[in-house]
């Protein structure tokens, strides 16, 4: 890509389109093609064709999806197959018939069979049944990456599917229904602890900025204490707080900064191609697609310490088992991705530190962001 490359980031203002936006802009690139859902919906085919002819981006990062946790995934299983269907079949189809050079689809590790032998490398796909809590939104990333594979071997686009473990960073969702794990621990950590204080002023602060099923910062105490109760966050008695935490703690996740993961996507368009993702030789073309991660996982339950340690909170864990756990164990294998010259760079710790304080000050680092943005683009 040049600097000067008409550039459509689809899902700018998401948590790992906003990244890469980001990561854009520092790179020098400033001819940037952006629409929010408002104005532009991915499911409806006939604006995303009339998109397309108008704007005729050269390069796509598709980054928009609908996301989010195991209660989420869980609960809204036919939304989330057929949003993500549709997404990706409008995007990936547009970007064919209009000459796009090259295109980024965004998937995610979900897409591997539950009891994968570990570290997860990419031939492991569609070797065995996925795990049933998020089945629905796998397959439509399934069908995502290999919609880009059979276009690259018939029509000879050159289109690459990325495959990112479970991210955090700035723009997370922080919805205790609809979240993953760390944002969601991280914001049940901090109510803990301001109700373990009994620091109503932050909680009434937290609840106005992100109301919880309507119940937001004007409410009674007692109201906001049910709503916090009903999401495993409560007083055992005057001093003591419980967080509760879903499953067991043992599960082991991987966990990606999501500024990482824009910088491997750039990377990856700047130098590959769809023929540098597999063997020559080979007489079946698949599992072309690249992991990435950082190739370490942690404990749900040490997960849930670290993010104690850093927001201070003194009260209590409950792990409860009657909820599921998911995959038990879910590393990514980075072997290939790292043999073509790329590392990840943010820590876990380091991550978490820097995602609290985004989540205490989100407008200040909004406008930092923004700043950094225009400035590449004068």
């Amino acid at each position: 890509m040049n600097e000067n490359a008409k550039i459509y980031v689809a899902g700018h203002n998401g948590l790992v389109g906003s990244a890469i936006v980001k990561t854009l802009g520092q790179n020098g690139y400033s001819n940037l093609v952006m629409r929010t859902h408002a104005e532009l919906d991915l499911i409806d085919m006939a604006a995303v064709s009339n998109f397309f002819k108008e704007e005729k981006p050269e390069y796509v990062f598709l980054a928009a999806a609908k996301v989010g946790g195991i209660v989420a995934n869980n609960t809204y299983r036919g939304a989330f197959i057929y949003d993500n269907l549709m997404i990706q079949n409008n995007v990936v189809h547009q970007s064919y018939l209009n000459g796009v050079k090259k295109l980024l689809f965004l998937g995610s590790t979900c897409i591997y069979p539950k009891n994968s032998p570990q570290p997860i490398r990419e031939t492991y796909l569609l070797t065995d049944e996925l795990e049933y809590t998020n089945e629905p939104y796998a397959i439509a990333k399934i069908a995502g990456i290999k919609l880009c594979e059979s276009y690259n071997l018939q029509y000879g686009t050159n289109f690459i599917s990325v495959m990112p473990t479970n991210l955090f960073g700035p723009n997370d969702n922080f919805d205790l229904e609809k979240s993953h794990v760390l944002p969601a621990l991280i914001r049940k950590i901090h109510l803990g602890k301001a109700l373990e204080n009994n620091d109503w002023d932050t909680i009434s602060k937290d609840l106005t900025k992100l109301p919880i099923e309507g119940v937001d910062g004007t409410a009674t105490k007692n109201e906001i204490l049910r709503v916090l109760k009903k999401y495993g966050l409560h007083k055992s008695n005057e001093k003591d707080v419980i967080v509760e935490i879903w499953g067991s703690g043992k599960p082991m996740r991987e966990f990606l900064w999501s500024e990482d993961l824009a910088d491997a996507c750039v990377f990856i368009m700047e130098k590959l191609n769809f023929d540098d993702t597999y063997e020559k030789g080979e007489s079946e073309i698949k599992n072309t697609h690249i992991n990435v991660g950082t190739g370490k996982d942690i404990s749900i339950r040490d997960l849930a310490q670290i993010i104690r340690s850093e927001i201070g909170f003194k009260g209590s864990f409950r792990f409860n088992t009657d909820k599921p756990d998911g995959t038990l164990k879910k590393l990514n294998d980075v072997s290939k991705l790292q043999a073509l010259g790329w590392r990840h760079q943010m820590s876990l710790e380091r991550g978490i530190k820097t995602l609290y304080n985004w989540y205490l000050n989100p407008l200040k680092s909004r406008f930092n962001t923004l700043g950094m943005l225009l400035k590449s683009m004068n």
